[in-house]
């Protein structure tokens, strides 16, 4: 296990480990690019990456990060894929526990069993948006995703790209699986998660994604995340809160 702080800013290139890895963001905000996609890994989540995929990291938010190496030949999680997880307060105790006492022997062998018997996945911290690849649409998308404020629907899109709405309405459907307003909002909610985990406060983030009404911005981030986002938000001590599935009560004493 390996614990270390992390500086706003600081960038990994795509590597790899022969170990399975839990990367915990103890304090910190990182995403993590693996398989084609984004993971965003805020404290009290995170992320389980199989051995020998590739992934690169990217620092949010200053703060501790701790990675767990589980040995492949000992591992019992069937995960193939990254997968996030939640770090519930036994879990963290369990890590913290193996941090502090690194010698392997009988007790630590039964610690780490216990912590990967306890692993959950969840979806919160990834939310993924597809990328058509005909070029008409791609043209909307990253422009959308350069600049996710746009409100220009279809029809004005069309006269940008020199396609119907009827045409772009079923490209759209056949690329992405999903209708143009929901993959929009999709792009938007992807958006957001990064505004608030540097610290962005919700009305700006409203505006920046495209919502004149925070109201209406924390409603449409509460449908397809789950939660709400105040939970990402930076506390004054620079720690975050932390992040909890939607209607759950919080736990006491967490951070």
């Amino acid at each position: 296990m390996t614990r270390a702080q992390v500086d706003q800013g600081t960038r990994l290139t795509h590597h790899r480990h022969p170990h399975h890895l839990i990367v915990w963001a103890t304090s910190a905000t990182v995403t993590v690019r693996a398989d084609t996609r984004d993971w965003l890994v805020p404290p009290a989540h995170a992320l389980w990456l199989p051995a020998g995929t590739p992934h690169a990291v990217d620092v949010l938010h200053a703060g501790n990060s701790c990675t767990v190496a589980v040995d492949t030949a000992r591992c019992p999680v069937a995960w193939a894929e990254p997968v996030g997880i939640v770090i519930t307060p036994l879990v963290r105790e369990l890590i913290v526990h193996l941090d502090r006492n690194p010698r392997p022997g009988s007790t630590r062998t039964s610690v780490e069993a216990l912590l990967l018997d306890l692993l959950e996945p969840t979806a919160g911290t990834h939310l993924h948006v597809p990328l058509p690849a005909d070029p008409r649409i791609r043209t909307i998308a990253d422009a959308l995703i350069a600049n996710p404020a746009d409100g220009r629907d279809l029809a004005a899109w069309g006269h940008e790209v020199g396609a119907g709405v009827r045409t772009l309405t079923r490209l759209f459907s056949n690329e992405t699986g999903m209708t143009f307003a929901r993959w929009r909002t999709h792009a938007r909610m992807r958006a957001a998660l990064t505004h608030l985990a540097r610290g962005a406060s919700v009305g700006a983030t409203a505006r920046a994604v495209g919502y004149r009404k925070p109201g209406a911005f924390s409603d449409a981030f509460a449908r397809v995340t789950g939660q709400t986002p105040s939970a990402w938000l930076p506390l004054e001590n620079g720690e975050m809160t932390p992040v909890r599935e939607a209607g759950t009560p919080p736990v006491p004493g967490g951070h």
